[in-house]
């Protein structure tokens, strides 16, 4: 996949109708307040620049999983309210996306001037990628922009489609993903470590597999780590633990080996006699999980283990939680992990979820080089699959 693509700046936008894919699928509460902007703070770089520049600008985005047309609970309203306020100036709303009023509003846009589409999901024709679709779309506008990492991976209309009508570039959003994640995946400044975690060993095996071939250490947490250790011929108690894949686990650890790859697993670990929070809980060796418990977090010989290979790092990967991060008392491992990430003076990338989460909430996300807005997306990257809401990009 070639990471070298057009941006915004590439390109000349004034006066031009620009339509922006951009990812303001926000949390709403029940009286339709938005509880989370960020992800409408993350796109104000990109819609700025178009203002200032002249450009007409146009943005698009889904809300939600609507399933029969128009919902007013999925409505795009709330986010262009939130909008107007955050650019200080107000943001045209269409009633509809490739309807009379969407067309209308385009055609009357002045320069400089923003409009919101309505819900691109109250079509089903968006996740299909329908051609009709994607060109009736297109013809609101003279250019194509894509901001929407976090939807970058899955082909749809807006996100992929629209670049089979228009001269498509990325926003600011994607390019940094871009220049900072290609950067790291094709030429790492070294050692380059990796943490994965999370729960699940399938949910991560392509990206083991990639990262293997990249990086020097490579360090498993969280639930996935017990599959490991059932593959080194330990027991895990009552452990999370993938039964169809220990082979699997086995192959990866040798794979590892015959690359001169250190793959390192916890060597302790606390554990629980029930899945809370409140549980009888113990530190143990991770070669001696009691047959009667189950492992929920990384014990502290591991923490340190983990942190001293963070130190000399000079490019870091973290993705997926070490422990059960939603219980306080089984956090510690990854919050550790986050310090250690966030103290290694490293180009770091954590990805989505829980490992955000735990930077965030800690107050070291100033610390972190970046953090990917896209879950599904950044694992996809890391996968080293081709996205198809970049692939679709003018190359430079």
């Amino acid at each position: 996949m070639s990471y070298n693509k057009k941006s915004i700046e590439d390109i000349d936008v004034k006066g031009k109708k620009v339509i922006v894919r951009v990812d303001f699928n926000v949390p709403l509460d029940a009286n339709k307040n938005i509880t989370d902007d960020k992800r409408i703070v993350g796109a104000l770089p990109t819609i700025k620049y178009l203002v200032s520049k002249g450009a007409k600008t146009i943005l698009v985005s889904h809300l939600g999983r609507p399933k029969n047309g128009f919902e007013d609970k999925f409505s795009m309203k709330p986010t262009a309210v939130r909008l107007s306020e955050l650019l200080g100036k107000s943001v045209i709303m269409a009633s509809d996306v490739i309807g009379e009023d969407a067309k209308a509003k385009a055609a009357a846009l002045k320069d400089g001037e923003v409009l919101m589409l309505e819900n691109v999901r109250f079509h089903k024709e968006e996740e299909k990628n329908d051609p009709a679709f994607a060109k009736e779309l297109s013809t609101l506008a003279e250019i194509y922009v894509n901001d929407a990492f976090g939807t970058a991976h899955r082909a749809h209309a807006s996100t992929a489609g629209l670049a089979d009508y228009l001269p498509a570039v990325c926003g600011y959003l994607i390019q940094k993903e871009i220049d900072i994640m290609g950067k790291a995946l094709s030429n790492p400044a070294r050692p380059f470590v990796a943490i994965l975690g999370g729960a699940k060993v399938s949910d991560k095996i392509a990206v083991i597999e990639n990262l293997i071939d990249k990086v020097d250490t490579l360090i498993i947490g969280g639930g996935m780590a017990y599959t490991f250790v059932k593959a080194q011929g330990y027991g895990v108690g009552t452990s999370i633990c993938e039964a169809d894949k220990v082979d699997l686990a086995k192959s990866l650890l040798e794979k590892a080996e015959k690359k001169g790859v250190k793959l390192l697993l916890p060597v302790d670990n606390k554990v629980g006699k029930e899945f809370n929070n409140d549980t009888e809980s113990k530190t143990v060796a991770s070669t001696e999980i009691p047959d009667d418990f189950m492992g929920l977090d990384i014990g502290p010989k591991s923490i340190e283990l983990f942190s001293n290979v963070l130190k000399s790092a000079k490019t870091v990967v973290w993705n997926g939680p070490m422990g059960v991060f939603e219980f306080p008392n089984f956090a510690i491992g990854t919050k550790e992990v986050a310090k250690a990430v966030a103290e290694s003076g490293a180009i770091s990338i954590v990805g989505g979820g829980d490992s955000a989460a735990a930077v965030e909430q800690l107050g070291y996300a100033d610390k972190i080089t970046h953090i990917s807005t896209g879950g599904g997306a950044s694992l996809e990257f890391l996968e080293g699959k081709v996205l198809p809401g970049i692939d679709v990009l003018l190359d430079k």
